[in-house]
């Protein structure tokens, strides 16, 4: 194994009701017609990939200005990033104790508000910017028409970016770290495998939110899942690499999940 590490950024959290995530969380019924919802925090994170190859930036988490009307306002009230102002990305990668020059690459998990709204720190760059050719497209599908989904700003990614497009399902980085094409969340989404000498790191991201969509394989809701079919699908595939690594599963936004790998991984 390479003698690689992965150091967590805490980007901040977000609120929001579980409902988004947990499909089906507080359902009514007759006997309960007005459930209790409960409204929850989620982490925003990022990584950073020690690798002898390459140091790599794992997404770039939300616009530092995304509470003051950067966000639209009716997706601003449903994911509440509140103390994104104090969680821009040059300060967070300099409390890690890198410099936005450190960073090598940047691997695009999906292109959502939450994940691309630091990619303006790499534009004019000559910095890799991986995503997948499926959330490429459909990213730009939906900022710049009125189909797809609204969880795409353009001016989080309409920028002069060094883009390197990743066409297939399972792609190979850099020794030992792979990345994964797992639809669902979004027909784009990547997660990566990443062998240390160690430990095996399964990165799932939005695959899955939080521990039910991965243990109890409840889908996240239908404003946050663009196919059920292949979700269920990339979640067999994270959990069968799972099985046969003995691999740590980091999920999307679990803030217990994140704290419990105390910062990453052979630090």
């Amino acid at each position: 194994m390479v003698d690689a590490s992965i150091h967590l950024l805490d980007r901040g959290r977000v609120r929001a009701d579980m409902n988004y995530v947990v499909d089906g969380y507080a359902m009514a019924s007759a006997d309960n017609p007005n459930p209790e919802h409960d409204f929850a925090e989620f982490v925003v994170w990022n990584a950073v990939v020690d690798h002898p190859d390459a140091t790599v930036l794992w997404d770039t988490g939300s616009h530092p200005k995304a509470g003051d009307g950067y966000w639209p306002a009716p997706l601003y009230g449903a994911f509440e990033h509140y103390d994104a102002a104090d969680h821009d990305l040059e300060s967070d990668l300099d409390a890690a104790g890198y410099d936005l020059s450190d960073i090598d690459a940047v691997v695009m998990s999906h292109l959502h508000l939450d994940h691309a709204g630091g990619l303006y720190n790499f534009a004019d760059t000559d910095v890799p910017i991986y995503v997948h050719e499926e959330e490429f497209k459909f990213a730009y599908y939906s900022a710049k028409t009125m189909e797809g989904s609204i969880a795409y700003l353009a001016s989080d990614f309409d920028y002069d970016l060094n883009w390197e497009i990743v066409h297939r399902h399972r792609t190979t980085l850099f020794d030992d770290f792979e990345l994964l094409h797992l639809p669902g969340h979004t027909p784009g989404v990547m997660g990566a495998k990443i062998d240390l000498p160690d430990d095996t790191v399964l990165i799932a991201g939005d695959e899955c939110y939080v521990d039910a969509n991965y243990t109890d394989e409840v889908p996240l809701g239908p404003g946050l899942l663009w196919s059920d079919r292949d979700w269920f699908d990339s979640l067999q595939l994270v959990k069968e690499l799972q099985r046969r690594h003995d691999a740590d599963v980091l999920y999307g936004h679990d803030l217990e999940r994140f704290e419990s790998f105390d910062g990453g991984w052979n630090r």
